[in-house]
């Protein structure tokens, strides 16, 4: 999957994952939708993700816009995140708040595309989806 110019707001997930780098997303031969898009395609894990149901319960889209952000489960989510991959899903959520969609995916975009060939690199296993290079990180 090449690097699309435009990424839609469905693509960041409630918690401030950003799925177009997601490993799921990546692997499907037909990829979904992201978080906020139809369940078309998606793992069960996605959609039954707890975090996305409490968002839903609270009449929000994001957790970014909870009065209790981050919440316990933000927190525990982050700490793998920030420990696995390097990567604050606070400081995205944070940046979409103030920035907006555009400004974070032109960032994500400059971070996640292979630069052998302008692929996605997965944030989860760090691997180009169409050359397969791995990055370092």
């Amino acid at each position: 999957m090449k690097m699309p110019d435009k990424i839609g707001s469905q693509m960041f997930a409630p918690c401030g994952i950003d799925c177009m780098v997601c490993y799921v997303h990546l692997r499907e031969k037909k990829p979904c939708n992201g978080c906020l898009g139809s369940d078309e395609n998606k793992t069960e894990r996605c959609r039954r993700c707890a975090i996305k149901e409490c968002a839903k319960e609270k009449g929000i889209t994001y957790c970014m816009k909870c009065g209790e952000f981050p919440c316990r489960q933000i927190k525990n989510l982050e700490k793998s995140y920030v420990k696995r991959y390097k990567t604050s899903i606070v400081e995205n959520s944070i940046m979409v708040r103030e920035n907006g969609f555009d400004a974070f995916f032109s960032r994500e975009r400059l971070i996640w595309t292979c630069k052998e060939c302008g692929g996605v690199l997965s944030l989860h296993d760090a691997e180009c989806s169409e050359c397969h290079d791995m990055i370092r990180r």
